[in-house]
């Protein structure tokens, strides 16, 4: 069975039409294998990031809650932005900076916003998403809860995306999903959407209470506990129920040092 999906690739300008089988994807009515396309993230909003969405996450960090300054669990969506240069795609790799051994790995599911979204009520809240993508949220780990890890998230091609958006219809559970590592092929994380403190359409309420989502914006709905780490040479596989598997290896930075050349 075929299902659809848009993705964006070199050789072309915009999203494109393709259709995903189990073993081939049809592109203007040509069977093509994955690794014939050099692939594009399929999202070019605005990224953002939704913190303790997971009830484990929430769980493990209540005793931080009770102390200075907050006192108490949130009460909003925690959100903070991916910016443009950490935007990276499938198949693409990913770098480990100098004095970094090894960073996280966020699996998780990207909600793709269909039209402008204000104010938006719950039960209406799937009217305004197009579709679904998987994302990779790498974050160098850290241990600071009150001060914006820009350092630490905001690392160029720190947020793969993709491989494609795949289109809402074909997606029946969204706040149903499985989401599985994979480190070098070995399964190393299973997390589900079910698990979500807020389900889909209450994040997007809750979202939009204060903010205006815009076509083409990327909502991520939460990241794992705990999550797993990847270390230079390590292959990152994840892959999401009904939207397929977003693969990148990890590679150490290559450093400019004086006179332009790389170390």
């Amino acid at each position: 069975m075929l299902y659809h999906a848009k993705a964006r690739f070199s050789s072309t300008t915009g999203l494109e039409d393709i259709y995903i089988g189990p073993s081939h994807i049809e592109w203007k009515g040509e069977k093509l294998t994955e690794d014939a396309f050099t692939w594009q993230s399929p999202v070019l909003g605005t990224v953002y990031g939704t913190l303790l969405n997971f009830r484990e996450q929430v769980d493990a960090l209540k005793g931080e809650f009770k102390k200075p300054p907050y006192q108490n669990e949130p009460v909003r969506p925690i959100l903070y932005i991916k910016p443009r240069n950490t935007i990276n795609a499938h198949l693409k790799e990913v770098a480990i900076p100098k004095g970094v051994e090894e960073v996280e790995i966020n699996a998780t599911l990207g909600v793709v916003i269909g039209k402008t979204a204000t104010n938006v009520k719950e039960a209406d809240a799937f009217d305004y998403v197009d579709g679904y993508t998987i994302v990779n949220d790498v974050t160098v780990p850290h241990t600071s809860f009150y001060r914006p890890a820009i350092k630490q998230k905001a690392r160029d091609g720190y947020c793969p995306i993709g491989p494609w958006i795949v289109q809402k219809d074909n997606v029946p559970s969204p706040d149903n999903l499985m989401i599985w590592t994979f480190k070098n092929d070995e399964l190393i994380s299973v997390n589900s959407t079910k698990d979500l403190v807020r389900s889909i359409p209450r994040l997007i309420q809750d979202v939009t209470n204060y903010m205006t989502l815009a076509k083409g914006d990327l909502l991520l709905v939460g990241v794992p506990h705990n999550p797993p780490t990847a270390k230079a040479g390590d292959t990152i596989r994840i892959e999401i129920d009904h939207i397929g598997s977003l693969e990148n290896r990890f590679v150490l930075e290559n450093v400019q040092v004086a006179g332009g050349e790389k170390a």
